[in-house]
C-alpha cells in the first residue's frame, strides 16, 4: 500500500507532455494554451478618448471663454488635420484623439452655444485620455500557456486579433462500470441488485478534460465479458481507461486479472487513503488504466484526488490540483489513522464573512447524498491527532469546477 503523494508521483511520471492543436476561437472555451499570447499590435492603437465629451488643448481652456467646435471625431471615423488654436472637437468614446489635441472635457462638463462650447473648469493634460498601447503593446505576452481560457480570456485573445488559438489536445476517455449486482438507472432492481450510478458522476466530471467520454455501461462478473468490453475499448484507441468496481480481492474481483492477461502493466492497486484503498493504476502503451473502487464515494472521491488532477496534467494545466486552498475550520475534526482522509465538507461564511468549513460527520463510502451535499473534500493527513475550530485546513472543492 502506497500514499496518495508517491501514487501522484508515479501517476504524473506516465504523462508526456501534451501535443497542441490550433481550434477557432469560438471553440477554445476552456481549453488549455498550448502556447504563449502575445500581442501582434498596440491596444489601443492610437491615442484615444475614453469617454464622451470635447477634445482640446489643456492650457487654451479657461472656465467660461468659449472654443470654436471644429468637427467631430468618432469611432470608425476620425477627425481629419489638425484641431487648430482656439478650437476643439467633440469626441466619442473609443475615437482617435485629434492632432494638437492632449485632453477630453466630459461633456456634461461643457455648454454649447452654436459652435461656441465653453467649459466650467480647465482639465489636466492628458485627462480622459487612452493612451496607445495603454492596455498592451505588439510583442507583449498576454496569457502564459497552461491557463483554461475563460471569457474574459478569449475576449482579450479577440482584443489581440487572434482568430484561433493553439490548445492541448484532449484525450479519449472510456468509462466502464462492473458488477453483476448494477442495474442501469430505471429499471428495478432485484432483490439483490442495486442501482448503478458511478458512471453517472464520473462521466461529467471528466468530461471538461475529454475530447470525448465513451460510456461502455455495465457489465457483470464475467470474465469473457469483461475482457470482449474491455479488449474493444482498447482497440478504439483510447487515452484513458476508467473502470470501477471489481479492483478488490474478492472471488468474482475479475477486473485485475483481466487488466493484466489484456496487456496492462499494473503500477499500484492499494492506497493508504479513505475512502478509496482498492484502486489501480496501470498502462497499456499509451494508455491510462485507473480501475476505481465500486463504492459511489469511494469512486468519486478517488476520481477527484487523483484522476482530475492527472487529466489535468494530461491536458496542460499549470495547476493540476487546482482548485485547492486553505480555510479555516467552523466545527473540530477528530483524530485520523494512517491513512490520509478526505472529509466531506460543507462551506459557509462566518460573522464577518470569511469562508469556512464544517465538516460533515458521515464517513460510509457508499453514503452518496452526503457527497452530494459537500462542497469540499477537506484534507487530513495521516495521523494527524485533530484539529480546532478556527484551524486552517486545505480543502479540494467539489461545485463549481472544471
Amino acid at each position: 500500500m502506497i500514499s496518495v503523494d508517491e501514487a501522484l508521483t508515479r501517476i504524473f511520471a506516465q504523462i508526456k507532455p501534451p501535443a497542441a492543436e490550433t481550434v477557432p476561437l469560438l471553440r477554445a472555451h476552456r481549453r488549455v494554451l498550448a502556447q504563449p499570447l502575445t500581442a501582434s499590435h498596440n491596444q489601443p492603437p492610437f491615442d484615444a478618448s475614453a469617454m464622451d465629451g470635447y477634445a482640446v488643448r489643456a492650457a487654451e481652456v479657461l472656465p467660461g471663454r468659449p472654443l470654436k467646435l471644429a468637427g467631430t471625431s468618432q469611432a470608425g471615423a476620425r477627425f481629419v488635420g489638425m484641431m487648430e488654436k482656439g478650437q476643439c472637437v467633440r469626441i466619442f468614446t473609443g475615437a482617435p484623439l485629434p492632432i494638437g489635441a492632449d485632453a477630453v472635457i466630459m461633456q456634461e462638463e461643457a455648454t454649447a452655444t452654436g459652435n461656441q462650447i465653453s467649459f466650467a473648469k480647465a482639465p489636466r493634460p492628458g485627462q480622459s485620455i487612452r493612451r496607445q498601447g495603454h492596455d498592451f503593446q505588439r510583442g507583449q505576452e498576454l496569457l502564459p500557456a497552461g491557463v483554461a481560457l475563460t471569457p474574459a480570456m478569449l475576449n482579450l485573445a479577440a482584443s489581440a486579433n487572434r482568430p484561433e488559438l493553439p490548445v492541448t489536445r484532449r484525450p479519449r476517455i472510456a468509462v466502464l462500470a462492473t458488477g453483476d449486482e448494477l442495474v442501469p438507472p430505471g429499471n428495478l432492481p432485484g432483490p439483490d441488485q442495486i442501482v448503478a450510478s458511478n458512471s453517472f458522476g464520473l462521466i461529467p466530471l471528466l468530461s471538461p478534460y475529454a475530447e470525448r467520454v465513451i460510456d461502455l455501461g455495465i457489465v457483470a462478473d464475467d470474465r469473457p465479458a469483461l475482457e470482449k468490453v474491455l479488449l474493444d475499448a482498447f482497440d478504439q484507441g483510447i487515452d484513458v481507461l476508467v473502470t470501477t468496481g471489481g479492483a478488490s480481492v474478492g472471488d468474482r474481483d475479475y477486473v485485475r486479472e483481466v487488466l493484466v492477461d489484456l496487456g496492462v502493466s499494473l503500477d499500484f492497486w492499494k492506497l493508504a487513503m479513505r475512502p478509496g484503498k482498492p484502486l489501480m493504476f496501470g498502462t497499456r502503451g499509451k494508455t491510462l488504466v485507473f480501475g476505481l473502487p465500486g463504492n459511489p464515494v469511494s469512486a468519486m472521491v478517488t476520481a477527484t484526488v487523483l484522476l482530475r488532477p492527472a487529466l489535468r496534467q494530461l491536458t496542460g494545466h499549470s495547476d493540476p490540483f487546482w482548485p485547492q486552498f486553505g480555510v479555516a475550520l467552523a466545527a473540530p475534526l477528530p483524530a485520523n489513522g494512517p491513512r490520509r482522509h478526505f472529509v466531506r465538507g460543507t462551506l459557509s461564511r462566518n460573522e464577518i464573512g470569511f469562508l469556512q468549513v464544517t465538516p460533515i460527520a458521515e464517513t460510509d463510502s457508499a453514503h452518496s447524498s452526503s457527497l452530494a451535499l459537500a462542497d469540499t473534500l477537506i484534507i487530513q493527513t495521516e495521523n494527524d491527532s485533530g484539529q480546532n475550530v478556527g484551524d486552517i485546513v486545505d480543502v479540494i472543492l467539489l461545485s463549481g469546477v472544471s
